[in-house]
Formats: C-alpha cells, structure tokens, sequence
C-alpha cells in the first residue's frame, strides 16, 4: 500500500508540469524532455528573443531621434526599460524555476526569480501611472502642460518608480526569508504577499488610472464638439494628442487584460479551499509575462513615427549617416 500511495504520488506531481519529474524527493526539468516540452520551451524562448528585440527598437528609437526627445516618450522609454529587463531577466528565470516548482519547493532562486518579477510589474504599472498623469495635462490641461510636465518632473516621476518598485521586491524576498524561519505560512506574510501586495502595486494604481482616463474621455469628448470653433492649428494639437492618449489608453488596457486574472488569482487563492490547478497557474504567469512583448506591437500599429524609425534602424540606415535629426513621419 505504501508502495502504490508513493507511485500515485509521484504520478501526481510529474502531471503537473510536461518538463519537471520527481527524482529523490526533488522537483526538477526532466532530463529527457517529450515533444511537448520541446515545442513549450521553444515557444517560450521565441517570446523572449521577440520581447528583448521589440523594446530596444522602442529603447534606441526614443534615445537616438530627437523627435521623441520629449517627457511623454521618456516615460514611454522606462517602461520599455523594464519590459526589456522582463525579457532578458524574468524569462529565462522562469523557464528555468517555473512557477509550480516553485510551489513545489521555493528555493532561493525561485525568490530571485519572483523578486525580479514583482519588481518590473510594478514599475510598469508606476509607470503607466506616470503616463496617465502625463496624458492628463496633455488633454485637460494644454496650456499648463509645458510648465507642469517637463524633463525634470519627469526623471523624479521615473525614478520614484523605479524606487518604489525596487523596495516592493526587496519587500518580497524579505517575506519569504521570514517565511522560512516559521513552521507553517506566517500570518503577515500571507498577509503582505495576498492582501496589501497587491493592493498597493495593483488595485490601487488601476482605480486612479481609470479615473483619470475617465476623466481624459470626456474632456476630449467636449474637446471634439468645440473642434470646429477652434483654429485648424489647434485642431491639429488637439487631434495629435488625443491619438496618443488613445494609443496609451490601449497599452494599459492591454496591461490589465495579461495582469488582472493574475492578481485576481493570488488575491483569493487563500480563501479557495481546492488548490488552483497548474496549468491555470502556468498559463496565468506566462500571460502576464507575454504583456511585456506586446506593447512595442502597439506603437508600431498607431504610431507611424515609430514604424519610421523601427524601419531606420532595421535596415541599418542609422550606421551610415546621422538621422538623430531626421523627421519622422
């Protein structure tokens, strides 16, 4: 009986992941990988490779054009910055330590891992946070825009965040030390890791976000029946600006769609009295991880300066003259 109840056990937990077996008590990648494996670990690194090459062509375009020198594109460049460090850090490490093993055992490096990406997470929120207000005088506020939002406000906004998000992921490896030293889950652990975690890096960030993209709607919505008593340059402006606040209007819808099924799953997991299946764990996390490739796709469909640039540096034209000062289209 013990036999068969420790087979049935370890039947268990190989289905739970196509590349992991349990050897010895330990949860490891199988050293002999099925075709599914193959196929998932392939797909995988293709997202990786495509999330690392789309935001530093978002990161040079924005640092090498003097058009895009501007506070809008420079908050533009942080988030690409962490989406870029998702790509070259957060991949990998969960390719190697997935989730569920994780779950299985949470060694050091699944708390690097985990570190790494509530850190980035959180500083893209911050950052579209930091977007959103950007876009708020922008639209709202036109003629403060200049005075309120420039280069300076704009690098303290960035480095807040990334402060912010930095103290968030030290926050969380410090958790999970403190977790290890009690003989069950600690109380304010599960507390910090479910409830005020997420609160604070997620729900709370939307909520403001959303209203001031409510706000933004319909202050453009009243912009756009006024449009024809305005002068054509300053229908110009206004068109111009309500397009980009659109455009990153549908980054941040993007970002909620990969991230809200996610926080919605660790908020109420302890209050499940089933455990979440793997796979939903598995597909959950890589969703998450995914949005991180999406964005660059965004600004290349609505922006035709960006698809202008990204066609200048893919060909290479930028190593055989200077173009910092070209016009984009």
């Amino acid at each position: 009986m013990e036999s068969e109840a420790a087979v049935n056990f370890t039947q268990a937990v190989i289905d739970l992941h196509p590349c992991y077996e349990f050897d010895y008590f330990s949860y490891k990648l199988t050293s002999s990988p099925s075709v599914i494996c193959v196929i998932l670990y392939f797909f995988l690194a293709l997202l990786s490779v495509i999330t690392i090459c789309g935001n530093l062509l978002v990161i040079i375009s924005i640092a090498y054009f003097k058009q895009l020198h501007t506070p809008t594109h420079s908050l533009i460049l942080s988030l690409a910055v962490a989406d870029l460090l998702v790509g070259i850090v957060v991949f990998p490490l969960s390719m190697a330590f997935s989730l569920s093993s994780c779950l299985f055992y949470e060694g050091l490096l699944c708390k690097v891992r985990a570190s790494f990406d509530i850190t980035l997470s959180t500083c893209s929120i911050m950052n579209l946070c930091c977007i959103s207000v950007d876009r708020y005088f922008a639209v709202c506020q036109p003629l403060m825009y200049r005075t309120k939002i420039n280069q300076r406000v704009v690098v303290v906004m960035i480095v807040v965040s990334w402060g912010i998000s930095v103290l968030v992921g030290i926050g969380v490896i410090i958790a999970g030390l403190n977790n290890d030293k009690c003989e069950g889950l600690c109380f304010i652990d599960i507390l910090i890791s479910n409830t005020i975690g997420p609160t604070v890096s997620f729900y709370f960030p939307v909520i403001i976000m959303l209203c001031i993209y409510l706000k933004i709607f319909l202050v453009a919505q009243r912009q756009a029946r006024s449009i024809q008593m305005a002068a054509k340059c300053a229908a110009a402006v206004s068109k111009m600006e309500r397009k980009s606040t659109k455009t990153l209007a549908t980054v941040l819808g993007v970002f909620l769609c990969c991230w809200t099924p996610s926080f919605l799953c660790i908020t109420f997991l302890p209050f499940t009295s089933s455990p979440i299946p793997v796979p939903v764990i598995e597909t959950l996390n890589w969703l998450t991880l995914s949005n991180s490739m999406l964005n660059p796709f965004i600004y290349a469909f609505f922006y035709q300066w960006f698809r202008s640039a990204f066609k200048i540096i893919v060909s290479g034209q930028i190593f055989q003259g200077n173009f910092a000062n070209s016009k984009l289209s």
